[in-house]
């Protein structure tokens, strides 16, 4: 057979032309897939993988509001913000966490508190791609080290921030608070937009009561940034709305002057403007530096502070529970005179002693001698405990705890003070609650000049005196005095809710004031020598609180006793007697007298509220941090 018969070369070449045709065919299918798909994902979905570009390219951030400053009634600053640099990391944009971590370390002063301060908060519930701050406040030599090599460290930046400054911190720290760390807590209940971008909140005092008018509202800003991340323009930004800036009823001269008056001591004032419930002065002694607990305060520091016998921590003015001793004694004579048990010419006969019936345990008076026929006048001015004694038991537990709520005793009476406790103010149903026994008429008597179950807060002690000084008329005490900008105060001060204390008698009023001014001025006055020389009339009430009790027949020996144990002095006052312009209470930890101790530090307030500070002409006054502020007002 010939080579030719065995090759069709015509079926072959009609065989590799179909095979052309359908391999032509497939290559135009894809093609034509290939241009589908092109035009689905750049004309159909255009607009999804847009949006999808741009989240990798522009991210939207939160812009933290700067929070409002805090002023005095002479708009000396209080509260003011600084800028501090801090090192923040990014977990989403980090590789490998420990080694970023321990090259930082190696490159940074980064403390082992700090580090444990990150870690923790690493392990926390948190916004995704939050930054959390790694070291704060860096200085310029660790801000150009990080600069140099920010190549080496992705997800890491260093943040400009405004974190709060008290410039005399420790003359406000009980009354402003202090800023500090939002906690898991915390981030549990605070409005998560809000606060999107803002690391600190309100920790304590007016931060805290006024955190929602102090915070302001969160602004945001889409800004465009390359593949590591770095920010390289803002596209569009909607700014923040400040903070209202707050003006307090406080003024920081006779602060500063409390603490004076204080210093090497424990103990607490509170000075109320009686016509406004102003609190002009709220003094806790030892005070602290509330700056440290900003950023976090170091575990050395906080362990001085806690630990402390002084408890600097410890706010005495709002937290301090005492015996009012004494200084209860005008409130005591309210109740009685209006409830009818005593009359302003009743006498009652004091051995020394008191005693519910014959042969009972005695009840001693503070002159063991005694003081003979007395009367309520005497008896208030001469501190006499045999006629209280008398009159308490006459009243009863019902009617002392009656009229002693009335004067805001047993609760926080205040208007926008954070912290204040209540106190104890003892009845017969909770003595039978607590302690389960009855109510006896020893109890009563104790209960008549401060002892006994009977606890108080400073606080309390000065709105109850400042009660007296508007003779019945309730202005709860509050510390906002004004808002910076157009919003009305009375949007943020809570609504006041106390009546007026109205008595059977109106005129008694007078008359618990005169008994008043006999202890400042009588001759047998306990306080007549703080008051030597004033060219004003005062009306007051010393007190002297046992810490420990005494056996019947035991001495008093208060150079024997060790000092923690002695007894505190207590004052209440206010002055001008007949037009009352300040009212104050005053207790001296361990102080020992309160009309050697106590009132010469209300008298001190007294003349530099009267005569010295009204005579200031208005300057401007200066910060600590060169923020000028202008007196304005004068006091």
């Amino acid at each position: 057979m010939a080579w030719g018969e065995l090759k069709n070369t015509a079926a072959e070449r009609r065989l590799f032309q179909r095979r052309a045709l359908v391999m032509l065919m497939f290559v135009m299918l894809l093609m034509a897939g290939l241009l589908a798909r092109m035009y689905q994902l750049q004309i159909v979905e255009h607009d999804t993988y847009t949006t999808l570009s741009d989240k990798n390219r522009v991210q939207v951030q939160s812009v933290p509001p700067p929070r409002g400053l805090v002023y005095d009634r002479n708009n000396v600053l209080l509260a003011e913000n600084r800028p501090v640099f801090t090192l923040t990391v990014t977990p989403e944009r980090v590789g490998d966490m420990d080694d970023t971590l321990a090259r930082l370390t190696s490159d940074l002063s980064i403390s082992d508190e700090d580090l444990e301060r990150f870690e923790r908060r690493l392990r926390e519930p948190r916004r995704p791609f939050q930054a959390i701050p790694l070291s704060y406040d860096l200085d310029e030599t660790e801000m150009a080290r990080l600069a140099v090599n920010r190549h080496r460290f992705p997800g890491v930046e260093v943040e400009a921030e405004l974190v709060r400054y008290y410039p005399h911190s420790d003359l406000t720290a009980h009354v402003l608070g202090f800023v500090g760390r939002i906690n898991r807590e915390e981030l549990q209940r605070i409005d998560p937009v809000n606060y999107a971008g803002t690391n600190y909140i309100g920790k304590s005092g007016i931060e805290r009561f006024y955190e929602a008018a102090l915070h302001g509202e969160v602004g945001y800003q889409h800004v465009e940034t390359n593949a590591r991340g770095r920010i390289l323009r803002v596209l569009e930004r909607v700014n923040p709305v400040p903070g209202e800036d707050l003006q307090l009823q406080l003024d920081l001269r006779l602060q500063r002057r409390a603490y004076e008056l204080l210093e090497g001591r424990r103990g607490a004032i509170i000075a109320i403007e009686p016509s406004t419930g102003g609190i002009l002065a709220l003094a806790s002694v030892p005070g602290f530096d509330a700056n440290k607990f900003v950023t976090g305060i170091s575990v050395k520091d906080y362990r001085a502070l806690s630990q402390s016998i002084d408890k600097p921590l410890f706010n005495r003015a709002l937290r301090g529970q005492y015996p009012p001793a004494s200084t209860i004694k005008p409130m005591m004579a309210v109740a009685a005179l209006d409830s009818g048990v005593t009359d302003k010419d009743r006498r009652i006969w004091d051995p020394g002693y008191f005693q519910l019936r014959e042969g009972g345990r005695r009840f001693r008076n503070w002159n063991r001698s005694g003081d003979g026929w007395v009367d309520l006048k005497y008896s208030m001015a001469r501190s006499n405990d045999v006629y209280f004694y008398e009159v308490g038991a006459d009243m009863g537990v019902d009617v002392m705890s009656d009229y002693l709520a009335r004067f805001g005793f047993g609760e926080d009476a205040t208007l926008d003070v954070s912290g204040a406790l209540n106190g104890l103010l003892p009845t017969a149903d909770w003595k039978r609650a607590v302690k389960n026994e009855p109510w006896y008429p020893g109890d009563s008597v104790n209960m008549s000049i401060g002892q006994g179950f009977l606890l108080v807060t400073p606080m309390q002690l000065a709105t109850a005196t400042a009660l007296i000084a508007n003779r019945g008329d309730w202005v709860e005490p509050r510390l906002l005095k004004d808002v910076r900008g157009d919003r009305p105060v009375e949007e943020l001060l809570p609504e006041p809710t106390r009546e007026p204390l109205q008595l059977k008698d109106p005129e008694t009023w007078e008359y618990v004031v005169d008994t008043m001014e006999e202890v400042m001025h009588g001759a047998r006055g306990t306080a007549r020598r703080a008051a030597q020389g004033a060219s004003y009339r005062m009306a007051g009430k010393t007190g002297t609180a046992q810490v420990f009790s005494l056996a019947q027949d035991e001495e008093y020996d208060e150079e024997q006793i060790r000092e923690r144990l002695r007894d505190h002095a207590l004052f209440v006052g206010f002055a001008p007697a007949e037009a009352p312009e300040i009212a104050v209470a005053v207790i001296v930890e361990n102080g020992g007298g309160g009309s050697s101790v106590a009132a010469p530090v209300a008298r001190a307030l007294f003349d530099a509220w009267l005569e010295e500070f009204p005579s200031d002409e208005p300057a401007s006054v200066v910060s600590d941090s060169g923020l000028a502020e202008v007196n304005a007002d004068g006091r």
